[in-house]
C-alpha cells in the first residue's frame, strides 16, 4: 500500500476541502454564506457541492423563505467520517515526508 492510498479523491479540490471544512464546524450553512466564506462563483459552489452530495458526503436542502429560494448545506455522518479519514491520511503522509 502506497503512502497516498488513504487520500480521498473527492477532496482533491480546494473548493471541496473548503466546503467540508466549513460544514465540519457548522450545522447548516446557506449558499450565500458559503459562497462568501470560500470566495467562489455560484457555478463553482453549485458544481462542487453537487459532487459532494452525489457521494452522500453532504446534504443539500432547498426551500423557500417567503418568496425567496434558499439553498443550505450540512455534512452527513458518512461525510464526517470520510473527511476525518482524509485528514488522517494527510497527517500520515506529512509524517512520512
Amino acid at each position: 500500500m502506497g503512502i497516498i492510498d488513504g487520500l480521498n479523491k473527492n477532496f482533491e479540490n480546494r473548493v471541496r476541502i473548503g466546503i467540508m471544512s466549513v460544514l465540519m464546524v457548522n450545522d447548516w450553512v446557506d449558499f450565500t454564506e458559503m459562497k462568501d466564506l470560500l470566495q467562489v462563483t455560484d457555478g463553482n459552489l453549485a458544481s462542487h457541492s453537487s459532487a459532494l452530495e452525489k457521494v452522500e458526503y453532504i446534504e443539500i436542502k432547498k426551500e423557500f423563505v417567503g418568496k425567496k429560494p434558499r439553498t443550505s448545506y450540512r455534512v452527513t455522518q458518512q461525510g464526517k467520517r470520510a473527511f476525518q479519514d482524509h485528514l488522517s491520511a494527510l497527517e500520515k503522509l506529512l509524517g512520512n515526508v
